[in-house]
């Protein structure tokens, strides 16, 4: 439907309030479906004396954000603009009306509602939104629950697509040029290829990935021969293949980028590759570093010998060691001028450069390099530097606790796998820095993952300020009050939490220096 619509329901008579209906149905389960969500209002509105005059569906949208879904923005519009025709709006649920990562959102579209005079009931919950002190409790715990509930169900759908792919089996996107998609049942066995855009229709089924056409694969084959042994360019090998009149898999012209995709991908090579981009929770989409790939070799049958791909990638990378990081970094600036922007593909297609591999091995990152010319993106990758510095920070905030805790005498051992920190053989430490996250609506928040398999006695996180290059305070956490492996801190959080947080380490460092049972005493 996508926008308000008309219900042809009789009228309850002059004295029923007129309301609106706002469903939404993502792409879970039936039980949610607008039409069951519609009939639950209905009822609610039968008892309650109230007329629906105006239905707002958002259907198959996520409820992760305000984006995309239009029919919530214009009924919010509507309400802003004083349009709206309707007293009070009904919802079937806490989480229909969102399930915000930032649970203060989901009460800020509530509130823009209120202050024009109109409330929101939810029909299906058992509490009453009268704005009493029980039921906002109530509704701030369904808030984050409703949060919770899709952070927890995007890692178990990222854990399962990596054991997917440890499995040998790929995970969308195209095959590739020379490669196809094929079919598999549970037991392995092929089904069929599947054409371009097709998917697969059983939930059990995989897809794989096998060799293409002979010729196609011939191609492929040629491609490194060129590069290799005749030490042609990629521009010149894709004017080759359009003089054959050759296409790429998706019908296109050959360009110096997709050439160089071919050379650099290593699927050619049989490996089966994911997480090289992200977009969990409806965030911005990120490039990631090679170090978060996952990665599995030899899943799929080799187009090209691992030699060959090794010599490739090591003549491209060697072509940028003829330029110095101020002629790499000063191309870098002509092509921002040319272009406005940059990425990745950009780079690629240019001659005149290195590739964007060469700029990642020269200064680390493309980001990096964009920094080092003043450049921002529009995509945000600061997540990437702010982490990189994060894992560098660790082990030096780290060695000093261990250095603080032997000034007092304490013993300490360090597990090189778990990173957890024992002392005197009887305490177990583990040491998180917690990043600062920004929201949406500009407030600050902090992500904290306990230890599940190796749970150690106390979590000492030290949250990072708004920079994340400074510790900002900490928070000392005992195994027997952590009811939850996440937990999400705001800037305040509620007394029973902040009990928790400590400006410094020095109520730590008290806490375990070993003292005599007579001064105890």
């Amino acid at each position: 439907m996508g926008g308000p619509t008309q219900l042809p329901l009789p009228s309850t008579g002059a004295a029923a309030i007129p309301a609106a209906a706002y469903v939404r149905m993502s792409t879970e389960h039936q039980q949610y479906s607008t039409e069951n969500q519609l009939d639950r209002i209905k009822e609610y509105a039968a008892r309650r004396g109230m007329e629906i005059v105006r239905v707002f569906e958002d259907a198959g949208k996520s409820g992760l954000n305000v984006r995309g879904r239009e029919s919530l923005r214009r009924m919010i519009d509507e309400v802003e603009k004083g349009l709206a025709d309707f007293k009070c709006i009904l919802a079937y649920d806490v989480s229909r009306w969102g399930r915000f990562q930032d649970a203060d959102e989901s009460g800020y579209y509530e509130y823009i509602c209120k202050r024009a005079g109109i409330t929101v009931h939810y029909c299906a919950e058992q509490f009453e939104n009268d704005g009493s002190p029980t039921s906002n409790i109530i509704k701030s715990v369904k808030r984050s629950m409703a949060g919770e509930y899709s952070r927890e169900l995007s890692t178990k759908v990222f854990q399962g697509a990596c054991r997917l792919i440890q499995l040998g089996y790929k995970q969308g996107g195209t095959a590739g040029y020379g490669l196809r998609r094929m079919l598999v049942d549970q037991a392995g066995q092929p089904k069929g290829v599947l054409a371009v855009g097709e998917h697969k229709s059983l939930q059990t089924d995989r897809v794989v990935l096998a060799l293409g056409p002979d010729e196609e694969v011939e191609v492929v084959r040629g491609v490194y021969r060129a590069f290799l042994d005749e030490s042609v360019a990629e521009q010149e090998i894709a004017d080759r293949l359009n003089g054959r009149g050759l296409k790429t898999d998706l019908g296109r012209p050959w360009t110096r980028g997709t050439v160089h995709q071919l050379l650099t991908n290593e699927k050619y090579l049989g490996n089966n590759v994911y997480h090289r981009t992200s977009f969990k929770l409806k965030r911005k989409h990120v490039q990631n570093p090679p170090d978060m790939w996952i990665r599995v070799q030899g899943a799929f049958p080799a187009i090209v010998s691992a030699e060959d791909f090794t010599r490739v990638q090591e003549v491209i990378i060697a072509r940028a060691k003829r330029f110095s990081d101020d002629e790499m970094l000063d191309k870098l600036r002509d092509v921002l001028r040319q272009h406005g922007h940059i990425s990745g593909v950009i780079i690629d297609e240019r001659d005149d450069l290195p590739s964007s591999a060469a700029f990642r091995n020269r200064f680390g990152s493309l980001v990096r390099a964009y920094q080092l010319i003043g450049y921002v993106p529009e995509t945000d990758f600061s997540f990437i530097e702010v982490n990189r510095f994060l894992r560098q920070k660790h082990p030096e905030v780290v060695q000093e606790v261990i250095t603080e805790l032997a000034k007092i005498g304490v013993r300490v051992q360090r597990d090189p796998e778990t990173e957890l920190l024992v002392l005197d053989q009887e305490l177990v430490v583990s040491l998180v820095l917690s990043r600062c996250l920004r929201t949406e609506a500009g407030s600050t928040r902090w992500l904290v993952r306990f230890e599940a398999s190796n749970r150690p006695d106390i979590t000492v996180v030290a949250r990072m300020d708004e920079t994340n290059q400074a510790i900002k305070d900490y928070y000392l956490f005992p195994a027997l009050d952590q009811l939850a492996l996440r937990l999400r801190l705001a800037e305040c959080n509620d007394a029973l939490l902040d009990a928790y947080r400590f400006d410094d380490l020095a109520f730590f460092y008290e806490m375990t220096e070993r003292i005599s049972i007579e001064e105890v005493a």
